[in-house]
C-alpha cells in the first residue's frame, strides 16, 4: 500500500481495511528508520491512525495542520511526499525530526519545542478570518504538551474565537515520562467517564464543544468523528485516547524508554548492560548520596528526567526529594528559587535549548531575588542537531543576567567540586554548564570553594599568546597550545576561566605585560558570549583578541565537523589565524 502513496489525496479513496494495512506498513517504516538513525519512536507509533484519518478527511495544505512538538509527525511526513526518507536508508537523514516548511507545503511551521501549537493555531485562525478565507485550522496537541504554560495561554485565547479552530488532543496517558501535575487527574477522570464528567478542563477553559473518543486508534471511528468536526464554525476539542507505542510490544510496555531511542537501541531491546560512566551518571550518583545526607535537597526536572539519568528507579530512590513539574521550565525556575528562599537545596536539571523558555524567571524570580538555587545546564554546546535543539545560546542567555554565577567546569573533579559548592552555598544563584563529551580528569587538585568570584586558573604560563578555553573547549585549547609550540615555536599561556559571568581583571591586565594576543574558545555562540566580554575589556588597549565559537546563525543538521571547519574550531585553523595576525 505504501508504495502507492505519494501525497494525501492518494489515500482518500482507500477502504478502511486498506487504510489499516497502510497503517501497519507505516509503523514498520517508522521502526526501521528509528532503529537506524534514532528518533522519537513511541509517540509516532501511537499517532499513525489519527494522522491517516486527518489526511483522509481534511484537505492539506489548504486546511492547516499544526503538530505541536512535532515529534509525533512522522506519519504526516510519510503521507506528504517524504515516504522515501522512511523507506530508503540512504535518505533517512535528509529530513528534520519535526515539521519543516522547507521540506513540504504541508508543514505549516518549523517546530521542535512543546506547547506552542495552540498559540500558532490561534494566529492562523485569526489571519484566516481577517482575510475572509474559509479553511480548517487543526492543532494536534499531546504527549505532555498540555503541562506547558503556553499551551494553556493559547487555549485560553482560542476559546474566544468565534470561528473554526479544531484541537485534536492526543491523550496517551503519558508525557515523555509519566504525567505529572494536577490537570492530568481531570484527564484521567474524562477517560474513566468516557468524556461525560461534569468537571471538564476544556469546557472550563471556554470550549463549549467537546468530543471524547475512547478508541483513538480505530480508523473507522476517527474518520467518522473528523467528518463531524470538519468545517465547524466555532472552537472544538476532540479528545483522543490513544496507545503510545502501539504496534511495538517493547514500546507499549516501556513507553518512557521508547519515547526517544538512539540508533540500534530498538533492535537491541535496550540491553541491561550498564552504560559507561558519564557526567550524567556522576550527577545522579552525587544527588543520590547528597539526598541520603541532606533531606532538604530537591531534584527538579521539567518533563524530561530521562535526559539526566533520572530513571524511574532513581526517581523512586529520591522519593519526595524529586519533583517533575511537567514541561514547564518557567515554573521550574521560579519553584527552585522559592525552594532556596525557604531554606531547601534545589537542583534544577535542564537541557540548554529548553532553558531559553524561562528567561524572565531567571532574571526576575531567581537573579533579582538572589536565591541560591542550582541549575545544571545539559547539552550546552555546538552540535550537529536540528535547528530547534542546538545548545549554543545558553552562555549569552545566562551570563548577562546580574547576580548569577555561571560556572564552566573542564573535568569531572572540577565539576563535582563545583556542584558540591553550589548546592551547599547560600549566597549566589549558581548555574553549572555540565561538560559535553567523555569524562576527563584534572591534572592536580581542584578548588573546593568558588565564592571568590571570577578568579581564573592559569594552567600553563607562557608568553606572547594566551588562550582562554572555556569548559568543554578546554581540550581544544590544550591542542591549540601544542600546535602553536610545534608550528610557530610559541609557548602559549593556557587559562581555564571557570567563570562565564565575570572577568578576572587582574589577570587580564597582567597578560598585557608579555602577551600580544589573547584567544578565547567557547562552545557556543560568540555574540554576547564570554569571548566578546574579553574583547571589550581589551578594547581601549593594543592587545589583539581572537574570539572562537559559533556564529550567530541558525544551523540545522549540519555535521559537527563541517561547523568546526566553518568556524575555524580546529587547532590547525586556529594556528593559521594566529600566524596571519602576528605577521601584521
Amino acid at each position: 500500500m505504501l508504495e502507492k502513496i505519494n501525497e494525501p489525496k492518494d489515500i482518500k479513496n482507500l477502504s478502511v481495511p486498506q487504510l489499516q494495512t497502510l497503517a501497519e506498513e507505516m509503523r514498520q517504516a517508522i521502526m526501521q528508520r528509528v532503529d537506524a538513525v534514532g528518533g522519537h519512536l513511541a509517540p509516532n507509533l501511537g499517532f499513525v491512525e489519527p494522522t491517516i484519518a486527518l489526511h483522509y478527511v481534511f484537505n492539506s495544505p489548504v486546511d492547516k495542520l499544526v503538530f505541536d512538538v512535532s515529534h509525533q509527525s512522522y506519519s504526516h511526513k510519510i503521507l506528504t511526499g517524504r515516504k522515501e526518507n522512511y523507506l530508503n536508508p540512504e535518505k533517512y537523514r535528509k529530513i528534520s525530526g519535526g515539521t519543516n516548511p522547507a521540506e513540504s507545503e504541508h508543514d505549516t511551521f518549523c517546530l521542535g519545542h512543546t506547547s506552542t501549537g495552540p498559540s500558532l493555531g490561534v494566529g492562523l485562525a485569526k489571519a484566516r478570518d481577517l482575510k475572509g478565507e474559509k479553511h480548517n485550522v487543526v492543532v494536534v496537541l499531546g504527549d505532555g504538551s498540555l503541562s506547558g504554560g503556553e499551551a494553556l495561554e493559547g487555549l485560553n485565547n482560542a476559546a474566544e474565537l468565534n470561528s473554526n479552530y479544531i484541537l485534536i488532543f492526543n491523550d496517551n496517558e503519558m508525557s515523555i515520562a509519566p504525567n505529572a501535575g494536577g490537570l492530568y487527574q481531570n484527564l484521567a477522570l474524562l477517560r474513566e467517564t468516557q468524556g461525560q464528567a461534569e468537571n471538564n478542563l476544556f469546557k472550563a477553559m471556554g470550549f463549549a464543544d467537546y468530543m471524547y473518543v475512547e478508541q483513538g486508534n480505530d480508523l473507522e471511528t476517527l474518520i467518522k468523528v473528523f467528518k463531524q468536526v470538519k468545517d465547524s464554525t466555532r472552537p472544538i476539542v476532540v479528545h483522543l485516547h490513544t496507545l503510545k507505542g502501539k504496534g511495538c510490544e517493547f514500546a507499549e510496555k516501556n513507553k518512557e524508554l521508547a519515547h526517544y531511542m538512539g540508533p540500534g537501541m530498538l533492535h537491541a531491546k535496550l540491553s541491561k548492560q550498564a552504560p559507561a560512566p558519564s557526567y550524567v551518571s556522576l550527577t545522579v550518583d552525587y544527588l543520590l548520596k547528597k539526598q541520603a545526607q541532606d533531606p532538604t535537597l530537591c531534584v527538579i526536572s521539567a518533563g524530561t528526567p530521562g535526559a539526566y539519568g533520572l530513571t524511574a528507579e532513581v526517581r523512586a530512590k529520591l522519593g519526595k526529594n524529586f519533583t517533575d513539574v511537567g514541561i514547564a521550565e518557567e515554573h521550574a525556575v521560579a519553584y527552585a528559587s522559592a525552594l532556596a528562599a525557604g531554606g531547601a537545596k534545589p537542583v534544577f536539571n535542564v537541557v540548554s535549548s529548553f532553558l531559553q523558555r524561562s528567561y524572565d524567571q531567571m532574571a526576575q524570580d531567581w537573579a533579582l531575588n538572589n536565591s541560591p538555587a542550582t541549575l545544571l545546564v545539559y547539552f550546552g554546546g555546538i552540535t550537529g542537531g536540528d535547528a530547534t535543539h542546538v545548545g549554543m545560546f545558553d552562555i549569552p542567555l545566562i551570563s548577562n543576567i546580574p547576580n548569577i554565577v555561571y560556572l564552566a567546569p573542564t573535568n569531572q573533579e572540577e565539576y563535582l567540586s563545583m556542584l558540591h559548592w553550589a548546592v551547599d552555598q547560600t549566597k549566589y544563584p549558581v548555574a553549572i554548564r555540565v561538560p559535553l563529551g567523555p569524562l576527563t580528569h584534572a591534572a592536580g587538585p581542584v578548588p573546593t570553594d568558588y565564592s571568590d568570584l571570577n578568579k581564573y586558573e592559569v594552567v600553563t604560563s607562557g608568553q606572547e599568546v594566551a588562550i582562554l578555553a572555556v569548559g568543554s573547549f578546554f581540550e581544544l585549547g590544550k591542542q591549540s597550545a601544542a600546535e602553536l609550540k610545534k608550528k610557530l615555536h610559541i609557548n602559549a599561556t593556557l587559562i581555564n576561566p571557570r567563570y562565564l559571568t565575570g572577568l578576572d581583571k587582574e589577570l587580564l591586565t597582567n597578560l598585557r605585560h608579555d602577551h600580544r594576543l589573547v584567544i578565547t574558545l567557547e562552545d557556543g555562540v560568540i555574540s554576547g558570549g564570554f569571548g566578546e566580554k574579553i574583547a571589550s575589556y581589551y578594547g581601549p588597549t593594543d592587545m589583539k583578541v581572537l574570539n572562537y565559537g559559533a556564529a550567530k546563525e541558525i544551523v540545522d543538521r549540519v555535521p559537527l565537523a563541517d561547523l568546526y571547519q566553518r568556524w575555524h574550531l580546529t587547532p590547525d585553523l586556529i594556528v593559521s589565524d594566529v600566524a596571519n595576525l602576528l605577521k601584521k
